[in-house]
């Protein structure tokens, strides 16, 4: 076997975590020909019943442990953050089919945008025996709690955002997200964090802080534009004393990653990243993740992603 090459023993499946909700369900029926096209790649394709985020994680998990040839998540960043928590730190490979509302770390890591053009590639990996490293994030928390992340982690405005819409009853949907940020922009006020980069301290007021492994978030929006998944570092992007009306004005300049040129706004880059501030829970890939303090270290080839 070449480096790169990880060709499973014969007769293993594949396993298959599918979100049929994910996109608003535009690609539900997309399913049955990624389950056909995935077989093109030789291996029998098993797909992993689960109903909840909580039973999603708890099945890829066994999937895993009971020698899966590899892990394939249909679906959106939220899809692909639970089968990551399974496969990071493990020679199992990795396909992930962008079939959600934000594709950021499929797109960000080379799989094609269209799902089954995706699939395509995925089969040809698998029937080639080829995988590409990423590195990964791993959080972990100070009661040794860990999770991983592929993309982006917000730890600001973003995530305060997120957590007052889950927090939400009323209305339901997308309006839910535009209330709750309405309700954080009247509310908006810099918070005082404590940034440990490599050991180095930085004491700062800020309303937006996001650490990446990748350069975008939320379906496009470039908060770390020179992230790289494969340097074996995290880019760490603070935006500092905003008010609502400069938060308002720079927003549409994330998504060209341009926002990093505004004078209130900070990049840096390690390798690990001590994170602190009160009562901010953290989201990582759009998922509701672990409360701060947390400590964030970039992982080399941490996953193989099935492409060529």
């Amino acid at each position: 076997m070449t480096p790169g090459d990880h060709r499973p023993a014969a007769g293993r499946p594949v396993a298959v975590l599918a979100n049929p909700t994910a996109g608003r369900g535009r690609h539900r029926r997309l399913l049955p020909e990624v389950l056909d096209r995935l077989s093109a790649g030789g291996r029998p394709v098993r797909v992993l019943d689960a109903y909840t985020r909580g039973q999603a994680e708890a099945v890829c998990h066994e999937a895993v442990a009971d020698g899966a040839a590899a892990l394939v998540a249909v679906g959106g960043d939220g899809t692909v953050h639970v089968a990551l928590q399974a496969v990071a730190g493990t020679r199992v490979p990795f396909g992930a089919v962008p079939a959600g509302t934000g594709n950021d770390f499929a797109v960000e890591t080379g799989f094609p945008a269209d799902p089954l053009t995706a699939v395509d590639t995925i089969a040809a990996a698998l029937r080639d025996g080829r995988s590409r490293p990423v590195d990964l994030a791993r959080i972990t928390t100070a009661t040794g709690e860990h999770r991983w992340f592929g993309a982006v982690l917000a730890a600001g405005f973003d995530a305060i955002v997120n957590e007052r819409a889950n927090r939400m009853r009323w209305p339901r949907g997308p309006r839910r997200y535009d209330l709750a940020i309405l309700v954080e922009l009247a509310r908006l006020r810099p918070r005082r964090y404590t940034l440990r980069l490599d050991g180095e301290t930085h004491e700062l007021d800020a309303a937006l802080v996001a650490v990446g492994n990748c350069a975008s978030y939320g379906g496009g929006m470039r908060i770390c534009p020179d992230a790289d998944p494969t340097d074996g570092l995290l880019d760490i992007v603070v935006g500092g004393r905003f008010n609502r009306r400069m938060l308002i004005r720079e927003k549409p300049n994330i998504y060209h990653g341009t926002h990093i040129h505004h004078p209130l706004v900070r990049s840096y880059r390690a390798r690990t990243v001590e994170l602190a501030a009160p009562d901010i829970t953290t989201y990582a890939d759009g998922e509701r993740c672990l409360p701060l303090p947390i400590t964030i270290t970039a992982t080399p080839a941490a996953l193989h992603l099935l492409l060529p």
